[in-house]
């Protein structure tokens, strides 16, 4: 059977760890957020993932409107190239920390909600880099922001 076609691994790495920096940022600022003011997981979780789409996004804009682009070309190549990647980035990183015993009720302090967020990202890391791929080689997603670099 053939192979599908998509990008090189190592570019679908980058894409996922460039995702994945935005997404970790906004992540750990709703959760401290969240567990800081005592908040219950889900509107702790709905602050992670806002923020994390928001960061996410970010990185992107700020790339692409270095470039010179205008500000609504921008957005518009950040919602294309992100949006997926980010999406199921999150999905899997929030399916791992409530699938964690304990996670959900772990404070700051604790070991259990680093340990657990940590492995989040490396398990969404996993499984969002062959999506980029395959993105990628489609000509979507991050190639998207490459046209622009």
């Amino acid at each position: 059977m053939p192979q599908p076609a998509g990008a090189p691994w190592g570019t679908a790495a980058r894409a996922t760890l460039h995702c994945l920096t935005g997404c970790a940022v906004g992540e750990i600022l709703g959760l401290v957020i969240g567990t800081a003011f005592a908040w219950h997981n889900v509107p702790t979780m709905i602050t992670a993932i806002v923020l994390a789409f928001f960061f996410g996004y970010s990185l992107t804009l700020y790339a692409v409107l270095r470039a010179g682009m205008g500000l609504a070309g921008a957005v518009k190549v950040a919602l294309a190239a992100d949006t997926v990647s980010i999406a199921v980035m999150e999905a899997v990183d929030n399916s791992v920390v409530a699938l964690v015993p304990g996670a959900l009720d772990a404070g700051l302090a604790d070991l259990l909600f680093w340990g657990s967020l940590a492995l989040s990202f490396a398990v969404a890391f996993v499984v969002t880099t062959p999506v980029n791929r395959w993105m990628i080689g489609r000509g979507k997603g991050h190639a998207v922001v490459h046209a622009h670099h």
